[in-house]
């Protein structure tokens, strides 16, 4: 009886054991967050973004117009900074964030590789068309980013 009694309470320990390993700690692990550190970078460049992103009519009216040289400066110019905005803040979104908002950066200046030929063609409608993708590009990265109360 005794013999079986230890055997008993050894199972016991080894399923208590088992038990206790499957409730670690990796149960209650949270969610990678921004620290605030990341926030003020992003936030540093948002409004430069943000910027270019709302003078998008007033590229629209200078393809319509014909107004070539004034496109090609708003090109190299404005929206070039703003390339290089998207690329300084990837590093700083969440890991699972970074390589959507990559893949939109290099989406981002395809488009506007095809916007410069298009003006040097002086070709409106593929050079609208190619504006109008850029921004929507532009959009894609923005809805990436964290909003001010996320901490």
């Amino acid at each position: 009886m005794a013999r079986q009694r230890s055997i008993f309470s050894f199972v016991l320990v080894l399923l208590a054991t088992f038990l206790m390993s499957c409730g670690g700690p990796s149960a209650s692990v949270t969610p990678p967050t921004y620290t605030a550190t990341q926030l003020e970078r992003i936030q540093t460049y948002v409004p430069e973004i943000q910027a270019v992103r709302d003078r998008s009519d007033e590229l629209k009216t200078l393809i319509q117009r014909g107004d070539w040289i004034n496109v090609r400066n708003f090109i190299h110019g404005p929206i070039t900074e703003a390339k290089l905005n998207l690329t300084y803040v990837t590093p700083n979104l969440l890991p699972k964030d970074q390589p959507t908002a990559r893949q939109i950066t290099r989406d981002f200046f395809k488009d506007l590789v095809k916007l410069d030929k298009a003006t040097s063609a002086s070709n409106p409608l593929v050079a609208l068309n190619q504006s109008q993708a850029a921004f929507a590009d532009i959009d894609k990265f923005l809805n990436l980013l964290p909003k001010k109360e996320e901490g």
